[in-house]
């Protein structure tokens, strides 16, 4: 199975690696370790077999994960589509309750019109959202807080 993203925790910092050696220990092709070689992850020396520590690899491996890092500012929600954080169209977004104090903020991407999605506590949303004009929706009513039984119910009320 072919991962996503390598997880640098896999290798072992004491230990030199060989392009075969890393393919197999990521589930990635050979080719792509070799592009991360030309691509500046540094080798023990020129000659063949091409040897990586695992502390170098482990390194670049941090490093390219964290350059790939999109952290949103206050008032911007991440778009999945768009792979970068927005501020919602209008700035404008609604928070929906799941728990007493944690809900979803939820808005419209500005540029590709899908639907964005943040996790949020209630008591910081006052301060953290910058200018965004929340709005917040009634949360759902429990089944047990309900003073008619279920429409499916086999009570029978006569």
């Amino acid at each position: 199975m072919r991962k996503r993203r390598p997880n640098y925790r896999l290798v072992k910092t004491h230990r030199s690696y060989t392009v075969e050696e890393i393919a197999r220990l990521f589930g990635t092709h050979k080719n792509t370790v070799r592009a991360w070689v030309k691509a500046g992850l540094p080798t023990s020396d020129g000659k063949r077999p091409i040897l990586i520590l695992g502390s170098e690899l482990a390194g670049d491996l941090k490093v390219r994960r964290a350059k790939n890092k999109r952290p949103c500012q206050p008032g911007e929600i991440y778009c999945v589509r768009c792979r970068a954080p927005k501020q919602p169209a209008g700035e404008m977004a609604e928070y929906q309750p799941i728990t007493e104090s944690l809900g979803n903020l939820i808005g419209i991407c500005p540029d590709c019109d899908a639907m964005i999605y943040r996790r949020a506590i209630k008591a910081r949303l006052a301060g953290n959202w910058g200018n965004l004009d929340i709005t917040f929706a009634e949360a759902k009513r429990q089944v047990n807080e309900s003073n008619s039984p279920t429409v499916n119910s086999d009570i029978k009320q006569g």
